[in-house]
């Protein structure tokens, strides 16, 4: 997704009010890069990699170069490559099934949930074979799958890991744990746009498992254990320290800003449920959301995003087009009507403007703007 879009006078993603706030601290904190001058993996990077942890309350996070290859680095450090399958959901930005395929190995597509638009586990394990070498559940919009489930089928079968994307659901809870602290590994993102975002690329992988977390630390510096010893191979996935120091500014406001996105997108909801031909985001129980974007679902998306537009309120229709036919995987055979749940939603989302320091009156605004 990209990062702060500006109509006008409302922008879709409001960056600026919060980089107001702490500008200073920010300029301190890239002020001690440059005076240190560890410019790649720098002690901030330590640093941030501690309080994430704490944070998520996992036994180890490990800043990585971005949300994607952190994905990439988990199926390598899993062993994932030709011949294996990986499931994730259509419905999703292109990565995480991309990263499946840059490893070598085949996604799988399961539907979504007709409520919370993430992997149906009610669907999951009639996609299960042999060849399944991993799960990858992505928590759209800013609530996680349900990892519960989700768990639950890859322990019945042999213990298959489960790589929790969370690049849009970092802050959101499942049954009270932290996203990112849910299976296996759980991966975010720090893309500008994403809830808690540095002002470049950037991203983390989190696990409790001491061997699985050597492997990746390991992965993000060319497969390298010690200075000129490669025991496998990796790549260049290395979090610039500059990066690090942007988002340890930021994630001193963050739990702040979780509350503020559940207040705003309750506000939403309660303004928009009962308006005809619209359909509000569910949070499943058990959930909480950070509401990385307000997504809706509309009978006649064109009329009212056309409607919008005349108002000079932003709204992006996020992954028109599913990723199953998307003409990178026609090779995986798939055509329109194999994910009915994903194609419906597809063609019927629209994303509002969302970010923690939306005012009232704006917000106001746009659900007025919705009864057209």
């Amino acid at each position: 997704m990209g990062g702060a879009i500006a109509f006008d006078n409302m922008d879709f993603i409001d960056l600026k009010t919060q980089q107001s706030l702490i500008r200073s601290d920010i300029e301190k904190r890239i002020a001690a890069v440059l005076n240190h001058g560890q410019y790649v993996l720098g002690p901030e990077v330590a640093e941030l990699e501690a309080r994430l942890a704490a944070f998520t309350g996992a036994k180890h996070a490990i800043g990585v170069s971005s949300g994607t290859d952190s994905l990439l680095i988990a199926l390598m450090a899993l062993g994932i490559g030709p011949g294996d399958e990986v499931i994730t959901v259509p419905y999703t930005w292109i990565s995480s099934a991309e990263v499946i395929a840059l490893a070598g190995a085949t996604p799988v597509f399961v539907d979504i949930d007709p409520l919370s638009w993430n992997l149906d586990p009610a669907l999951l394990e009639d996609a299960l074979t042999e060849k399944t070498k991993a799960i990858m559940p992505v928590g759209i919009y800013g609530q996680t799958a349900d990892m519960t489930a989700i768990n639950q089928i890859a322990a019945r079968h042999g213990n298959i890991p489960v790589i929790e994307d969370a690049a849009q659901s970092f802050g959101a809870t499942h049954h009270g744990e932290q996203s990112c602290h849910l299976s296996t590994i759980g991966s975010t993102s720090f893309f500008p746009s994403k809830p808690l975002g540095g002002y470049g690329d950037g991203g983390a992988l989190f696990t409790d498992d001491d061997e699985l977390a050597e492997k990746m630390r390991w992965i993000r510096v060319h497969g390298q254990e010690r200075k000129h010893h490669h025991p496998v191979l990796g790549m260049n996935g290395r979090l610039d320290t500059i990066q690090a120091a942007i988002i340890l500014s930021k994630l001193d406001l963050f739990p702040d800003e979780v509350g503020r996105r559940q207040e705003i997108g309750s506000r939403y909801t309660d303004g928009i449920r009962n308006l005809p031909g619209i359909q509000t985001p569910q949070i499943a129980e058990g959930n909480t959301s950070v509401y990385a974007q307000y997504t809706i679902l509309c009978d006649d998306r064109e009329k009212i995003q056309s409607h919008l537009r005349e108002k000079e309120i932003p709204s992006v229709p996020y992954y028109e087009v599913p990723l199953h036919l998307q003409p990178v995987f026609t090779n995986l055979g798939h055509q329109q009507g194999d994910f009915p749940i994903t194609e419906k939603v597809a063609s019927q989302c629209l994303s509002l403007p969302m970010s923690p320091y939306l005012n009232s009156a704006d917000q106001a605004r746009v659900i007025s703007s919705l009864s057209c």
